[in-house]
Formats: structure tokens, C-alpha cells, sequence
């Protein structure tokens, strides 16, 4: 990493009437807090930006330069503060929406649990953690169900057989997600959980662990940078152990 001698940098970046550029302002932000005085240069048409751009060699903008130095825009930017690695050490891949995903239905089902029963520690809210997190990865993947449908056919078994499955599949998972948060319709939302679940386990656990293939998960939708493993062979387990979970307790009650 550069030693800042002088702590002040230079950006050129597009502020336009109709468009302000918002990883211009995310640069400007980024040096202000590391204790850089910015001298800050607006690019206010599309002329002026274009002859910057050829000027530089450069195709995109914002551009930040550090003692007379081309550090590039914003990511090149993170990258000289050490906060993301070199571009040649970063893999394309991504847990953070899975993370997000889990955390988010994690909370809300013990607010539910909280709400329903004054306490978090109750069975309910490992169900409600299951049923909403299929719910949620479900919407992830209706978002662009044609994307998702074709990452899916690279490991799903019954998509390959059969391929509007692979649209079929995330309506199936929402709808057993709903059903089970309300505790409604198990004699639905079992059999479609327990199906679409044990399909998919198979399919991952084929794709993954015997066949050794290195592929991207479709489980948070067709444009993740999730590797397919571990994270899809859980929702899967999940669904499969929340469905017999819930098809004993009926049967029980």
C-alpha cells in the first residue's frame, strides 16, 4: 500500500444534471474518511467525460489519482486501502446473500417467537427459522425465474429429465415456506417440501461430492456467486427434516 506523504488525492467523476455517478461518491467518501483532502473534479457532460476517458486510457470513470498516481475507480480504490484483495486473488464467489438470507429469517422467527410466546426459546422458532428461510430463498429465485431455471439445469436431476421443473421448483418452495410458517395444510406442504427437498439433496450431493464438478449455486436465483455445496445441500436437509418433522407431529397430534 502507498505511504500518504502528502493526504491528498484527486477524483474526476460524472456529475451530471440528470445523473451523479455513485461510485464517484462512494471514492470521495472512501478517501474523506481515510484523511485525504479531495480535490474533487466534476465531469458535468458526456463530451467532457469522453475526451477524459480518452485522455487517460481509461474506459470508465470515477478515476482517483494519489500523488500524481492512477490509483483507477472505486474497487481499484478498496484494493489500495487493503480492504478487498488484489482483482488476480479475487474468486468469483460469494456467501454474503446466503449469510443475509439465514440471518434475517433467523431474527424474524425469533420475533415471531418472542411476540407469539414471550420467549425465543419454544420448537416454533426453529420451525419458523426453516419455513422463512425457504420462503425468502424462494423469492430470490421467482425474481428472474428463467435465470434461475437454467443455472439449475446444470445439477438438478429431475430438471435435466424434465425441464419446466426448474420453474415449477421455486413456486413449490414458496409455497411450502408459507404453508409451514402458518402451520396450515400439511398434508400440502409436507409432500411438496419432502419431494422437492430430497430431489435436490441428491441432485447436490451427486453434482458436488461424487462427480467433483465446480459449479454456482441456484439456490439464492440465477445470478448468484454462491459455489454449489454445502449451503444448497443444507436447504435441502432443511427442507427435507422440516417436512418430516412436521408430517410425524400431524400424524402425532
Amino acid at each position: 500500500m502507498m505511504a500518504r506523504d502528502s493526504q491528498k488525492a484527486t477524483i474526476y467523476r460524472m456529475v451530471m444534471p440528470d445523473h451523479t455517478c455513485p461510485y464517484g461518491l462512494k471514492s470521495k467518501d472512501l478517501l474523506e474518511r481515510r484523511g485525504y483532502d479531495v480535490e474533487d473534479h466534476h465531469l458535468t457532460t458526456r463530451d467532457e467525460t469522453d475526451v477524459f476517458m480518452e485522455e487517460h486510457g481509461v474506459e470508465t470513470t470515477p478515476q482517483t489519482f494519489i500523488g500524481g498516481e492512477r490509483i483507477g475507480g472505486y474497487d481499484d480504490l478498496r484494493v489500495q486501502f487493503d480492504l478487498d484483495p488484489p482483482k488476480e486473488l479475487q474468486r468469483d464467489i460469494s456467501y454474503q446473500p446466503v449469510i443475509a438470507i439465514f440471518s434475517v429469517a433467523a431474527l424474524l422467527a425469533l420475533g415471531l417467537a418472542w411476540h407469539s410466546y414471550g420467549t425465543i426459546l419454544t420448537i416454533r422458532s426453529i420451525e419458523w427459522f426453516i419455513s422463512l428461510s425457504m420462503a425468502i430463498l424462494a423469492i430470490q429465485k421467482l425474481q428472474d425465474i428463467e435465470s434461475f431455471s437454467t443455472m439449475f439445469l446444470n445439477y438438478d436431476l429431475l430438471a435435466q429429465k424434465w425441464v419446466p421443473y426448474g420453474k415449477v421448483y421455486p413456486f413449490g418452495e414458496a409455497l411450502a415456506g408459507i404453508l409451514m410458517t402458518a402451520g396450515a395444510l400439511n398434508w400440502l406442504s409436507v409432500p411438496i417440501a419432502l419431494v422437492i427437498g430430497s430431489i435436490g439433496m441428491v441432485s447436490v450431493f451427486k453434482a458436488v461430492y461424487i462427480d467433483r464438478r465446480e459449479l454456482k449455486c441456484a439456490c439464492v436465483g440465477g445470478s448468484s456467486n454462491v459455489p454449489l455445496g454445502f449451503v444448497s445441500l443444507t436447504e435441502n436437509v432443511m427442507m427435507v427434516a422440516m417436512a418430516i418433522w412436521m408430517g410425524a407431529r400431524a400424524l402425532t397430534a
